[in-house]
């Protein structure tokens, strides 16, 4: 799938998720189309430096130490993009995985639709 689509499809899922989490507040659409762009930007450059950086914690952690990044670039998001507020750490955790969830489901209904148009 390519970069605007998925960014799309990202935002749908930032959407649904903040209406659930009531620690997330997103205003509309196009903050949430902003939101998935900072976030993808975030998870572009400067996501691996924190996973190098964070080898031996994540090491230790079997890997747990992902959602605590996942998290931290949300909260940087939520503090770049006015009309994106997350109430604190534990909200923004919550909100990575759910955001993670949410954003499969709607990728594989999208990837699942596309298949069944090529038969």
């Amino acid at each position: 799938m390519s970069f605007f689509p998925k960014l799309l499809l990202t935002s749908v899922a930032i959407l649904i998720s903040g209406y659930f989490l009531p620690g997330i507040h997103v205003n509309s659409f196009w903050t949430a189309l902003l939101v998935a762009l900072v976030i993808s930007f975030l998870n572009v450059f400067l996501k691996p430096l924190m996973v190098i950086l964070t080898i031996p914690f994540t090491v230790i952690t079997f890997g747990l130490f992902l959602l605590v990044i996942n998290a931290f670039i949300i909260m940087i998001a939520s503090a770049w993009v006015s009309g994106f507020k997350v109430d604190g750490f534990w909200w923004a955790m919550i909100f990575s995985i759910i955001l993670s969830f949410v954003s499969s489901l709607l990728e594989s209904l999208v990837k699942h639709d596309e298949s069944a148009r090529n038969f």
